[in-house]
């Protein structure tokens, strides 16, 4: 009944010719309040009486724009009402609703409810789809015109569309609310895009250039709308990446058995964070590769890193090609990296001289290996730097001549691993010499050290440990034995044992351990390792029941050390040995202490020990590593001497085959496992050196200083030298291990608020989220969950706020929390593991789960409900102030990170929404734009979903915040109440 009475009040209108506000005052005097235009279907009524002829009724078309430009009728409804005229060839009438659209097209807005502004985004969708269809017709009917020769009418009209096209499209805000449409409507997105494809099929014909460039600009803005938050430019003006080459050496020093995949999605966050293009992507990384192989100490630091460059960092471009397809071709940015690395000339001249060899040769060869460079270019590469080299200082000494260089010796090992694989799953029973003979040759010169580190860059090195300790399994029991059978039995276990202590010791005891299995007996070695093994940072008790066995095995053994001669070999169980000789030990010192025993005995005991197997001496010293510890300083003198008596090699012709391989293994374990406590008791006991620093990163902190002193002082040449070595890598460790969490964090984070020169703190901010890198998971949820909310809400900390700290650490702190939310649902890296993890409970006490009990923050927050109404919807209505998109993802509060960010992001909420502004207001902003410009497109799950949906209002209302494209980037749009809460703060700009 409105319907007809509104057609008749139009009609009426008509006939007696009113004025257009005349006819605005009659109808208001007709419809009384309640119902509004938009439910009449004013616009809709207008436009159908307008279009009744052949050309459009002026008058009543001039009551359209009355209503329009009075806001009678909302810009959706005039939209939708467009959108469903579809008799294209009343030429007139398609002008005049062309017209009506270049009233509002480019200024479109909408300050209702939620559900009205995805309507206003709906009925733009509509229109565009329209405007595609008219410009479609137009064209046609050009083209026919053309084959008549009566172009000139058609022509006008297509210009006509593709200008409202043009105009409506150029505006981001539109391209922002169609970019909601496409998410509400995929099937009308479709058919926009057959629409297209069509208009360009029939344009192609068309000989009119301007035309077709002017609806190619229409048809590449329409493409980009799926995309919009896509695009970031690359950061052009640097050369150098200070936060990849630490990353890369802090992988190479600390962490070559980790896997390549954590590494390779740390490295690609990085660059997204950074915008980084590829090319000198790749060339910071081959950077940090040589600069790791110059500074590495000599030993076994050095064939790690040669492992970790040519074997390791191989592996991790071919994963990140697969990351990079969306740039041109991989390889060619390959290519282009080793174009600039060939210019930093004296970088490889020292590369060269130190591993005495053609670095970059190796390294070419091996990318070309893996698929990463063509022939060409490598050839090319290959003679450019071959010609370089001539020019290169030589070094003419012989001594080097006879040195092989390690890269090519580590090339050389990878494929001896898989063979020693295979070889050591062979029967073991079935021909034990010839295993030995393999063993025997791993041990002569580095070869065992070149072994580990290619098994170790490969990913091999458990498999290989698993395999030895399957073999000291298999050699601690000998049944019936002939002596012959016996000494290649303890030489078996002897190496094993060796072998896998000293794998536990370089690379870390994680590689030793096999995957729980409930039920299944652990080997011997494992259980040794865990409860008797010193390690750094764990404490043994030498009164502990493992070193405890069975009394009369260790009364047989002490009588064995005490009468023999010699150790016996047959029938030995030297499992039950390494266990006994503890105990034996301490018996055999409280009969020296008491005088039972003279220091000649104690020779003879400790030669027996160390004469046939290490191992043993290794179990003994382990032992009175941990008894020292609990000894008073005027006791320690004969377990101290007792330990000098093991440590030293035997001369003595009667030892078994591999003597001097097996004693200079076993110094390098002895001098790991007795470094603490001869520090701490002043003592000093010469090894059997082998030529090199066994442990070159051991006790660097000079002594008799401060903590806090070390750590602003190693900051300051860091930051001064614009890049971290792996020395100073070490030293932070060190200092985060002693120290703990928050007291590194928190100096190091008023080291950069007290930078004033904005270069020097975002060259702070790269070395510091490489440092965090250490710790990245712990060191984010003390400095978004402790030190950031106590910044921003103490007012007499404002003031450290404001640029360039303030920005530099809401660069530092956004990088911090994607990191650890984008690896926090993957493995802690093996180097994580070893420290103390906080316990979730301290989080939860802080950040309280349950309402009943509400944390502070919360209290804070309740007070501020002005806002808590902003989306009217019934759906909406009872949306609190802390409602986000993470909860309707049902993501796991229990987790400590989740829990942080969530809390952070309420407190942001707070600060923006609260009457005071100042530098901590700026900071919010500032942390703000950071989360949008290191945002990837459509990554829902990221830390913004833990915003609260009433931020966004908020956030509009910062000048630097009022862009389609950042409330696009900070809602989630896969929620429709994402999407709503977008195309309000939108429609509203």
């Amino acid at each position: 009944m409105k319907v007809v009475n509104l057609k008749q009040a139009i009609l009426q209108a008509w006939k007696e010719r009113w004025s257009d506000y005349q006819w605005a005052i009659n109808m208001k005097k007709f419809f009384p309040k309640g119902a509004t235009w938009d439910i009449l279907n004013l616009a809709e009524a207008l436009l159908e009486q307008a279009m009744i002829g052949p050309s459009p009724n002026p008058l009543i078309l001039s009551y359209l724009k009355y209503a329009i430009s009075s806001q009678m009728v909302s810009y959706s409804s005039v939209l939708t009402a467009i959108s469903k005229f579809d008799d294209f060839s009343r030429d007139l009438c398609v002008q005049a609703l062309l017209d009506i659209m270049d009233m509002f097209c480019d200024r479109l807005s909408c300050h209702g409810k939620a559900e009205e502004c995805i309507g206003l985004c709906r009925s733009l969708l509509s229109a565009l789809h329209w405007l595609l269809r008219c410009t479609a017709a137009s064209a046609e009917r050009l083209r026919e015109g053309l084959e008549a020769g009566t172009p000139a009418a058609g022509e006008k009209q297509l210009a006509m569309c593709l200008q409202r096209l043009e105009k409506t499209l150029s505006s981001t805000k539109n391209r922002a609310l169609l970019h909601i449409a496409k998410l509400e409507e995929a099937s009308s997105w479709t058919a926009i895009e057959h629409s297209l494809l069509k208009l360009g099929e029939i344009l192609a014909s068309l000989s009119n250039p301007q035309l077709r460039s002017q609806a190619e600009q229409c048809g590449t803005l329409i493409r980009s709308i799926p995309t919009m938050l896509a695009v970031h430019s690359e950061q052009l003006h640097k050369t150098g990446y200070p936060t990849v080459h630490a990353v890369v050496l802090l992988e190479g020093t600390m962490n070559l058995t980790g896997e390549t995949q954590p590494l390779v999605e740390q490295l690609m966050m990085v660059k997204r964070m950074q915008h980084i293009p590829t090319p000198l992507f790749v060339l910071e990384i081959w950077k940090a590769c040589f600069v790791g192989l110059i500074e590495s100490p000599e030993g076994t630091e050095e064939l790690k890193w040669t492992a970790f460059t040519f074997l390791k960092i191989p592996q991790v471009l071919v994963k990140l090609k697969k990351y990079c397809h969306g740039d041109k071709d991989f390889t060619e940015d390959v290519n282009c990296a080793f174009e600039f690395l060939l210019k930093l000339t004296p970088l490889l001249d020292k590369a060269d001289q130190r591993c005495n060899c053609d670095c970059t040769k190796f390294l070419l060869q091996e990318c070309s290996k893996q698929g990463l460079l063509s022939e060409a270019s490598v050839t090319n590469l290959m003679a450019k730097r071959a010609a370089d080299r001539e020019h290169a200082p030589q070094l003419k000494s012989g001594e080097n001549a006879n040195i092989q260089p390690n890269p090519g010796l580590i090339l050389r090992a990878e494929p001896t691993v898989t063979n020693i694989l295979k070889t050591m799953d062979a029967d073991h029973s079935k021909s034990p010499e010839g295993l030995l003979g393999v063993l025997g040759h791993m041990l002569s010169g580095k070869s065992l050290d070149l072994l580990l580190a290619a098994a170790a860059a490969t990913g091999k090195l458990k498999s290989f440990a698993r395999k030895f300790i399957n073999l000291n399994e298999f050699t601690t029991h000998g049944n019936e034995e002939l002596a012959k059978a016996a000494s290649v039995r303890a030489l078996l276990f002897d190496i094993s044992f060796l072998m896998l202590c000293h794998v536990a010791q370089t690379y870390g005891s994680e590689v030793i351990l096999s995957e729980s299995s409930s039920g299944a007996q652990v080997p011997f070695f494992e259980t040794w390792m865990q409860t008797c093994m010193p390690e750094e940072g764990k404490i043994l008790n030498p009164d502990h029941p493992c070193f405890w066995p069975d009394s009369t095995k260790v009364e047989s053994l002490v009588a064995l050390l005490n009468n023999s001669s010699e150790m016996k070999l047959v029938q030995m169980k030297w499992h039950e040995a390494c266990l006994s000789i503890s105990a034996a030990i301490l018996e055999i010192l409280n009969a020296w202490e008491n005088g039972v025993l003279a220091f000649e005995s104690i020779q003879k005991i400790t030669d027996n020990i160390k004469g046939k197997v290490c191992s043993l001496a290794v179990c003994a010293v382990a032992w009175l590593v941990a008894h020292v510890r609990m000894l008073g300083l005027d006791e320690r003198e004969k377990s101290l001497q007792m330990i000098r008596q093991l440590a030293g090699p035997l001369y003595s012709e009667n030892t078994l085959q591999f003597y001097n391989e097996r004693v200079v293994i076993m110094s390098s374990i002895l001098e790991h496992m007795c470094a603490d406590v001869l520090q701490q008791t002043a003592t000093q006991i010469k090894f059997p050196s082998t030529g090199v620093d066994t442990m070159p990163y051991w006790n660097l902190l000079p002594p008799k200083r401060p903590i806090k002193e070390v750590l602003t002082d190693i900051f300051g040449k860091v930051l001064e030298k614009g890049w971290v070595d792996s020395r100073s890598i070490h030293i932070f460790d060190t200092l985060l291990h002693m120290g703990g969490v928050y007291w590194f964090c928190n100096n190091l984070i008023k080291e950069l608020l007290k930078e004033t020169r904005k270069e020097h703190t975002l060259r702070a901010v790269e070395l510091l989220y490489s440092i965090f890198c250490l710790d990245m998971q712990q060191v984010t949820l003390v400095l978004l969950g402790h030190i950031l909310p106590g910044l921003l809400t103490d007012s007499s900390k404002w003031h450290s706020l404001m640029d360039p700290p303030g920005t530099a650490l809401a660069k530092l702190a956004v990088w911090c929390a994607l990191s650890s939310y984008s690896s926090h649902k993957g493995q802690a890296s093996s180097r994580q593991k070893k420290r103390h993890r906080e316990d979730i409970e301290d989080y939860i006490s802080l950040f309280p789960l349950d309402d009943m009990q509400p944390s502070k923050l919360m209290r804070l927050l309740s007070s501020n409900e002005e806002d808590a109404n902003v989306l009217s919807s019934p759906t909406d209505r009872s949306m609190s102030s802390s409602l986000s998109a993470s909860q309707l993802h049902t993501v796991n509060m229990r987790d400590p990170l989740n829990r942080v960010l969530a809390n952070l992001f309420l407190l942001i909420s707070s600060i923006l929404g609260s009457r005071t502004a100042g530098p901590h207001t700026q900071f919010v902003q500032w942390f703000m734009e950071e989360c949008v410009d290191c945002l990837e497109q459509g990554s829902r799950g990221s830390i913004l979903q833990f915003m609260p949906f009433t931020t966004v209002s908020e956030l509009v209302k910062v000048s630097a915040m009022s862009s389609p494209k950042v409330v696009l980037a900070i809602t989630d749009l896969s929620l429709s109440l994402g999407r709503q809460v977008a195309a309000k703060a939108i429609a509203a700009l």
